[in-house]
Formats: structure tokens, sequence, C-alpha cells
């Protein structure tokens, strides 16, 4: 038997309404504060709306994390984050369990952060916002959407932390100091999240305590377990900063698409003589995060096109 939720109210979610059918595994993504909680303990029969109404058999149970998974037949099973702790054995008993479950006719409704596991399991997922369904249908185009949505919140959030200088270590002779070093995205605001693809620049700030006559400013990216990713400076890009002076400063921008895979990463930013001798060496200087709606391995986001070729038949 289905489960049916009219106009129901149990803060946050408000005049919700939706339909989950019987012999169907419904995925319940979101974010915190969106409902997911309280639709699903709705549904596994130990919480009551405020208003509207709950239609569903009386045989409903509800398993929330650290809860014995019992997959006991029931005509409808909630299961609120209950696979988050658990190991590869117990979760592939789990999910053989929830397919049986599925072909007697049980309604099962499962909240997870795993689009992985939602995209293979389940036959719909509901995307809830601020208490309200934003999107439901089919797995795959449902978590693309929820997923574009919280690269974008995930990059706007990084507008609001101001990049910090804080480097591993930092060594040099001091002829020259790197002052300031700021990551900016392609609105030309400060951020430490970029969207994959996105322009990206860094601005970094030296001053020059001692005549230099051809000063050099590097930058190295590295992953967070110090594996090097990508690094120029300005004698290869042929920009000459020099010569400088005691008490000058010159800002020196440095502008590329971010095409990385999702990760942390580390900028690591030196002034030194043309022969390598340093001034002023900051080692990982600034962290900053690479986000996007489709999850891929490595660190190149080589954006390849991908496309079947039809085979000739054989004479």
């Amino acid at each position: 038997m289905s489960i049916e939720f009219r106009n129901v109210d149990a803060a946050p979610l408000a005049a919700f309404t939706a339909v989950a059918p019987a012999g169907a595994i419904i995925g319940v993504i979101g974010e915190k504060n969106s409902g997911l909680s309280e639709l699903l303990k709705l549904a596994g029969g130990v919480a009551q709306p405020s208003s509207g109404e709950v239609t569903a058999p009386p045989e409903r149970r509800y398993v929330a994390l650290g809860d014995t998974l019992n997959l006991a037949p029931a005509a409808v099973v909630a299961l609120d984050q209950a696979l988050a702790a658990q190991d590869a054995i117990v979760r592939a008993r789990t999910l053989t369990a929830l397919d049986r479950l599925r072909r007697s006719g049980s309604t099962i409704l499962i909240a997870s952060h795993e689009d992985r596991l939602l995209e293979t399991l389940c036959d719909e997922v509901w995307w809830l916002d601020q208490g309200r369904i934003a999107a439901k249908g089919d797995p795959r185009e449902t978590l693309d959407r929820y997923r574009r949505f919280i690269a974008g919140r995930i990059r706007s959030w990084g507008e609001s932390i101001s990049p910090r200088l804080a480097p591993a270590a930092r060594r040099g002779n001091g002829r020259a100091e790197v002052i300031s070093i700021e990551t900016i995205g392609a609105n030309g605001q400060p951020t430490i999240v970029f969207k994959s693809g996105e322009m990206m620049t860094v601005r970094a700030a030296v001053r020059f305590h001692e005549a230099v006559d051809n000063p050099v400013l590097g930058l190295l990216i590295r992953t967070q377990i110090g594996f090097e990713v990508y690094g120029t400076n300005t004698e290869l890009e042929r920009v000459s900063i020099g010569p400088r002076q005691p008490g000058e400063s010159v800002t020196v921008v440095f502008s590329f698409l971010c095409d990385l895979c999702p990760h942390a990463y580390t900028i690591t930013l030196a002034s030194h003589d043309p022969d390598g001798t340093s001034h002023d060496w900051l080692e990982d200087a600034i962290a900053f995060t690479v986000t996007d709606e489709r999850p891929t391995a490595g660190v190149a986001n080589l954006r390849a096109k991908v496309s079947i070729e039809k085979s000739q038949t054989a004479l």
C-alpha cells in the first residue's frame, strides 16, 4: 500500500503533499533543517503532523542512525541516515533486504547524503528544500539538479570567508616580503571556493626591503597531500617585475582557468632570484577548495566528451 501526505505541517515541513507508491524505494535528500527527519518520522509512524493528513497502512517502521537495522517485513519502512555508520557487509545485506521488501510491495523511504547510493538503489528521489519539495522524479536527474544547487551554495559560501595567509613554513633571506595574497573568482569577488572551470585569479603583493635587480615571483598549486598540480612564475611567463629598490612594492596577478577536480588545494608563493635564492618563500600559504556538480577522479578536469561510434557489420 502507498503512503500519502496531504497538506502536512510538521515544522519545517509546510503544506507538504506527496505520494510514495507501494513497491518503490524513495530516496530523500536535502540540507540540514530541510525536513528530512520530520518526513521520515511521519512516514515511519513515530510522529504526527500538526495539521494535514498522512494516509498509510498500520505496519510501519522508523529506523534512525544508530538504531538496530530491523528489516523484517512491513508495509512502510523509513530509514533516516540508517546506513551511514554501517560497514560494507552490513550495507550489502541491507541493500539485498531492501530489494526483497520492495518486491513484496513495501514502500521504503531512505534519507541519505550518499548520492551514489540513492542513484543506484532508488526508483525515485525527492529533494526537500526548506520543508517543501524542490524537485522529484528520476534519481539521476534530481540528484544532478541537487548537486548543481549545492555546488552553487558552496561557491557562494566561499565568498563569505576571507582567504587566510597561514603558511605551513616560511623561509628566505628577507630581501623581499610577500605581504598579501588574494584568491578571486570570476565575478571579481575574493573567495576560497571555486567552481571547476571558473576563471581564477591569484593576486600577490610583495614589498622589497633591499634592492633586487631581477626579482621573480612564483606560484605553485598542490593537493592537500602535497601532489604538485601546477606551477609557474613571472620569469617563465616573460613578465619582468624588476629592478626594485628598498621600500617599493609590486602586485603580481596570475589568472587561469581552474580546470581542477573537486578537492582541497593549497597555493605556495615565493619571491626569489632567477637562480632560485628565495627572498620570502611561503609554503602552502593559502588554502582553497574546488567544487563541481559532477564528481571526477584525479586532479585535472579534462572535460572529456564521450560518444559511441557505430560498429561496422562484418561481411
